[in-house]
């Protein structure tokens, strides 16, 4: 019976091993427990996929790797995805509107055992706390070693551990193109107490990095570090390399609206004329939080006690700037949760997409982080793992 060795028991290495059939599969895991980050993911709840519904291109979702996630979702696709744990077990799925999809039971766990389950039923050999330091090809196998100075070898070996800054010492010796690696999908430090006392505060906004090409759009958390939610997390993946090489540093232009600029002209201009005798501060418009509101105003250089009647065209339009270009600056980045993402890894000019064999070295694939592919936010990055997982599972 054919051997197989993963390294790795995250999502993609357990989904991989509990997929393959007709083999003997040892998973290696340097962690005393398998599938940790997976339990936590989504909160705890596990979006473990997205229906897709609402994007306009493959690319919107994936920064890095969207050319072979075309094929793979082809390959193995949301719906085959939730087919796949339908069948092991988890007892339905929601689908929210944003399309972030979970299990009904909202506990990440179910998915956890549903793997377990599978792997077991497969006969899976689970070995944990297991470090693999070293691999390479002894005639027709390859042979894997330990930190604890003990060996194994296999005829196939599939890695699926996540990304390292500094490429994977695993891999060392196989002169495999490596993409240095980047935080992605992370929340920007903001040093701007007034912005920052706002802390709790959620509104649709527009994001961009001005001077390039970066823009997101989503819901917007103003917290005690600075900025969070969708529209942070969505532009962190877009410029997660750019943000890198700057150091954390730049420019963030901010429409708190999120709307085009001759419809917020057409609005203010309508809350202005409304009641010209009252106070422009005491009520907002866009159904923008009071406070917020204030902030704008302030940002605007306008007097506290300004009447919207005494506004005038130069008022009206440094008001109308700082609701759809506010000026801001990232300072710095925070993690975001336990769901840290890396952009890198193996370089994708190195991989079959048909198979996910390294072209340089057969008997040998990946699927998962540890490949040059990341998503934002929303069940795109797991459904990588899914779907680059079956496709090594059906070809080892």
């Amino acid at each position: 019976m054919k051997r197989v060795a993963i390294i790795g028991a995250g999502a993609a290495g357990c989904f991989a091993a509990a997929d393959i059939r007709g083999a003997r599969v040892d998973v290696y895991e340097s962690a005393s427990v398998p599938m940790a980050k997976l339990a936590v993911t989504g909160g705890g709840r596990c979006n473990i996929t997205n229906s897709f519904e609402h994007l306009r291109s493959v690319e919107e979702a994936y920064p890095r790797g969207a050319r072979l996630m075309k094929r793979a979702l082809k390959e193995f696709s949301p719906q085959d995805t939730l087919r796949w744990f339908t069948q092991a077990g988890v007892g339905g799925f929601v689908t929210e509107p944003d399309g972030c999809v979970f299990p009904a039971s909202q506990d990440a766990r179910e998915i956890v055992r549903a793997l377990q389950r599978r792997m077991a039923d497969g006969g899976v050999q689970l070995h944990l706390g297991k470090k693999a330091v070293s691999l390479m090809k002894a005639d027709a196998a390859w042979r894997l070693g330990f930190a604890d100075g003990s060996s194994a070898e296999a005829d196939s070996v599939l890695v699926t551990v996540g990304g390292a800054p500094r490429g994977l010492p695993l891999l060392d010796g196989l002169d495999i193109p490596w993409v240095q690696c980047v935080p992605s999908l992370f929340t920007f430090t903001v040093n701007d107490p007034a912005l920052r006392a706002l802390m709790g505060l959620v509104v649709p906004a527009q994001l961009a990095i001005p001077g390039t090409g970066f823009r997101s759009q989503g819901q917007l958390l103003i917290t005690d570090w600075g900025l969070s939610g969708p529209a942070v997390l969505k532009l962190s993946s877009y410029a997660a390399r750019y943000l890198h090489d700057y150091g954390y540093n730049a420019p963030l232009s901010i429409n708190w609206t999120a709307l085009p600029q001759a419809d917020v002209e057409s609005a203010l201009k309508e809350f202005v004329s409304d009641n010209k005798q009252k106070l422009l501060a005491s009520s907002a418009p866009f159904s923008l939080p009071l406070r917020l509101w204030q902030y704008i105003i302030g940002l605007a250089g306008l007097r506290d006690d300004i009447r919207r009647g005494e506004l005038g065209s130069k008022g009206f339009s440094r008001l109308v700037a700082m609701l759809t270009a506010a000026p801001s600056r990232i300072d710095g980045r925070n993690h975001f949760r336990d769901e840290f993402v890396t952009a890198g890894g193996v370089d994708l000019s190195a991989i079959d997409p048909s198979t996910m064999q390294c072209r340089l070295h057969p008997g040998l694939f990946f699927a998962g982080e540890i490949l040059d592919i990341d998503a934002i936010t929303g069940g795109f990055n797991l459904q990588a793992a899914w779907s680059t997982a079956h496709i090594a599972s059906r070809n080892l």
